[in-house]
């Protein structure tokens, strides 16, 4: 096996049996691994006998660890980045240590492995390959809005907790004028459920109430051709820019048709 400095390792998002040979191996051959939270991770260690000590490592002590990092590392110590599920650095801690790893001349290598969004879209039925991921939705209504206004030409994913979902499904039909969506739920686990149709319809289907990690997707609108050129004016507009300042602007940066940039424009 060759030899690295620092390991990004995927842990399994739902399912136990989830992870890699090589993963597991990593795991048990690094000095340390660095975990969202010890105890979740203690739990998965003990399930394959891996003996290899817990640091925390998370979004409230991320830039206090650099430090002890580098350190151990130029001790000549391995170590290991995991989160509680998944793969580090998809809506999880990471970004802030990377740079530093990368500008001290460590090696660094990822383990493929677990994706909730993957998992989730390798199920779902798409026209095409395309889709744009962001993380986490907002949480406030004119948020979420601004959002799935502007990305309405392309498939949109996005992560959401059980206890907003539904809430932000009644925005995004409000606003989408009921749109396709596809919701998956706790993906790789007994009770894993995907289910697609309008917005509407996804509502009714949980009115119940909903548990579970969530992976969701809005459809792209296939009538809305102008949608982020509709959306680039918007933003325009609220800067305070005037009608002709905007397609001068819009076809100078993009290629767009001056004369049709300011028709469209005009009406909005």
């Amino acid at each position: 096996m060759r030899e690295f400095d620092f390991y990004i390792v995927p842990t399994p998002i739902g399912n136990i049996e989830d992870i890699t040979y090589r993963a597991v191996e990593v795991l048990k051959f690094v000095d340390f691994i660095a975990c969202e939270d010890t105890r979740t991770t203690q739990k998965l260690l003990n399930h394959y006998d891996i003996k290899t000590k817990c640091i925390s490592y998370h979004k409230y002590n991320e830039k206090e660890r650099i430090e002890f990092f580098l350190q151990e590392l130029s001790s000549g110590k391995k170590i290991a980045l995991v989160s509680d599920a998944g793969t580090p650095m998809i809506c999880d801690p990471g970004a802030v240590i990377l740079p530093e790893l990368l500008k001290n001349g460590y090696k660094v290598t990822s383990l493929p492995g677990a994706s909730a969004v993957l998992t989730f879209l390798s199920q779902v039925p798409r026209e095409n390959e395309e889709f744009t991921f962001v993380g986490f939705i907002p949480r406030k209504e004119s948020q979420i809005k601004d959002l799935v206004t502007k990305y309405n030409s392309q498939n949109l994913v996005f992560y959401d907790s059980p206890q907003r979902i539904l809430k932000t499904l009644d925005i995004i039909k409000t606003c989408r004028n009921n749109p396709k969506v596809a919701l998956g739920r706790e993906l790789t686990k007994l009770f894993e459920e995907v289910v697609a149709g309008g917005a509407e319809d996804i509502l009714k289907h949980f009115k119940d109430g909903i548990k579970g990690e969530i992976v969701c997707m809005i459809y792209a609108d296939k009538n809305s051709d102008n949608s982020e050129i509709i959306s680039k004016i918007k933003m325009l507009k609220e800067k305070g820019y005037k009608d002709k300042d905007i397609s001068i602007i819009l076809s100078t940066l993009y290629n767009y048709n001056k004369n049709d940039i300011y028709s469209i424009s005009l009406k909005e």
